[in-house]
């Protein structure tokens, strides 16, 4: 057993963003081409009011082609994690060999889902904005995601040279600005607090909260706005309704009471998606952009992201001789 610790997979994913939005990119191909399994996450809650918000996630999944891997994602998610000044997210991945079947790695896998998140958002930000590319984003949620999110679309999009900030809490995004500037020196990032008039002046928003339910509409967006919904429930169904949507795929982010789940209640059907990601990718769908309505990309964040990238650290770790074996974890 190969056990890779945060600090083995940092370093063998730092400075390679642009090799992991060509990986996410591949994996979505292959989903969108049926060379996957994707059972639906399981959902771990808690009955006590006090764990109302908390939550542990389990992602299995399996990846054909050309670099087949399998294994499960297990993420928790605490959101009061962060006003102890800790992350929210915490994780860890086993890859199975599909040889015996036998698990081979045990990789962290907070530093994993972050990254395959930011890039999954900058991959549809350059694809869904290739004909007018914004110079510009509004990041809304100034944590661990967002971070990762600008500097992968500071990768995807090297016209990008503005980041408005905007938290619920204005201390939290004054202080994410130093980090912003860090972790993409070419793009100006400034703290903002009138959210609808920052909506109005960015073509390009991310969302990435802690919100449980809805709580925001689009109005305040110009009519060429491209939303990256990435925590998938700060949208209230009208908002989703009237716009086009892409999806990373229909039957995953429509549950758990998601934006979209909750336009599906409303609606019956699913009419709203007008395609997902990998459909675009391959050719086998189209999106035209409506001069009214904007473009919002609703990524579930698929398992099988997470096992594609776990299997490529892993193969680069037996390639450097890095993390800790542990000879004796399976009997010989």
């Amino acid at each position: 057993m190969l056990i890779l610790r945060r600090t083995d997979v940092t370093d063998i994913l730092s400075g390679r963003e642009a090799e992991i939005i060509d990986l996410v990119a591949d994996t979505y191909r292959l989903h969108d081409a049926g060379l996957t399994s994707l059972p639906h996450s399981t959902f771990l809650r808690f009955p006590e009011e006090h764990h109302a918000r908390d939550r542990i996630i389990g992602l299995p999944a399996y990846l054909g082609g050309e670099r087949p891997a399998a294994g499960m994602k297990w993420i928790a998610s605490f959101p009061g994690n962060v006003a102890a000044g800790t992350e929210r997210a915490s994780a860890a991945l086993l890859l199975n060999s599909l040889t015996d079947g036998r698990p081979v790695a045990l990789v962290e896998g907070a530093v994993i889902s972050a990254r395959r998140t930011a890039a999954s958002a900058a991959l549809a930000a350059a694809r869904l904005t290739a004909e007018r590319p914004p110079h510009s984003v509004l990041l809304i949620g100034c944590g661990v995601i967002s971070l990762e999110i600008l500097r992968f679309l500071a990768v995807a999009l090297p016209q990008l040279r503005e980041a408005a900030l905007y938290d619920t809490d204005p201390a939290r995004a004054e202080a994410f600005a130093e980090r912003c500037a860090e972790a993409a020196p070419g793009v100006k990032a400034h703290a903002v607090t009138d959210l609808d008039a920052a909506l109005g002046e960015h073509r390009l928003v991310s969302l990435a909260t802690t919100a449980a339910a809805p709580h925001m509409d689009l109005a305040a967006c110009g009519p060429d706005t491209t939303v990256l919904h990435v925590s998938l429930r700060d949208l209230t169904p009208a908002a989703i309704l009237g716009a086009l949507n892409v999806v990373d795929d229909a039957d995953h982010v429509c549950r758990e009471r998601t934006s979209l789940d909750l336009a599906q209640q409303l609606t019956g059907d699913r009419g709203f998606v007008t395609a997902s990601i990998g459909a675009l990718l391959r050719g086998s769908a189209t999106l035209r952009r409506e001069s009214a309505r904007p473009v919002v990309f609703s990524p579930f964040g698929l398992g099988v992201l997470d096992v594609a990238l776990a299997e490529f650290v892993r193969a680069e770790a037996e390639r450097r001789g890095g993390g800790v074996r542990v000879e004796d974890f399976l009997p010989a």
